[in-house]
């Protein structure tokens, strides 16, 4: 379970999981005649239990914004930052939920051989680095942050699994 959860994270535009999801999301809207407003219902129900994965996961505009700025890099994390943190309406919401959510990125100190993989992999913490982090102490936690938008890429570069998107 472990390694297939590391491959849909690390994955996941190869395996098509966000055309899909963010197809959907289009169809419902154009092809039904959805109402918008059902789709933010569902999306700040998302917000509410997993925090701000509709953005990341499921928003056709998200989708683009991630294909429009290419694969990897310092680049993308920066213009993946400003999007997420100012550039949508709907993504402001979720991001305040992410305080509140239910699922959360927890960290099991027991396990953690503090190597920094996983901030180097979380683009929070790679921009903002004396304020985030995920297995330093005194640090903010970025799953807990206005601007994570659950990528969940630093949950899939730990390398011993003490990084877990639970309850």
């Amino acid at each position: 379970m472990k390694k297939a959860t590391k491959f849909i994270i690390s994955k996941r535009i190869i395996i098509i999981i966000l055309v899909i999801l963010s197809g959907l999301t289009y169809i419902t809207k154009s092809y039904f005649n959805v109402s918008i407003w059902y789709i933010i219902l569902f999306g700040i129900g998302t917000g509410v239990v997993f925090g701000k994965v509709f953005c990341r996961w499921m928003c056709p505009i998200g989708f683009l914004m991630e294909m429009l700025m290419g694969g990897g890099g310092k680049n993308q994390f920066s213009s993946m930052y400003q999007y997420h943190k100012m550039g949508c309406p709907i993504a402001w919401v979720f991001g305040l939920l992410n305080k509140w959510s239910i699922f959360r990125i927890k960290l099991n100190v027991d396990t953690c051989k503090n190597c920094g993989i996983c901030d180097k992999e979380c683009y929070i913490s790679s921009l903002e680095p004396s304020k985030y982090s995920l297995y330093k102490e005194g640090k903010s936690n970025p799953g807990s942050s206005y601007s994570c938008s659950k990528c969940l890429k630093c949950v899939a570069a730990c390398p011993n699994g003490s990084l877990k998107y639970k309850i």
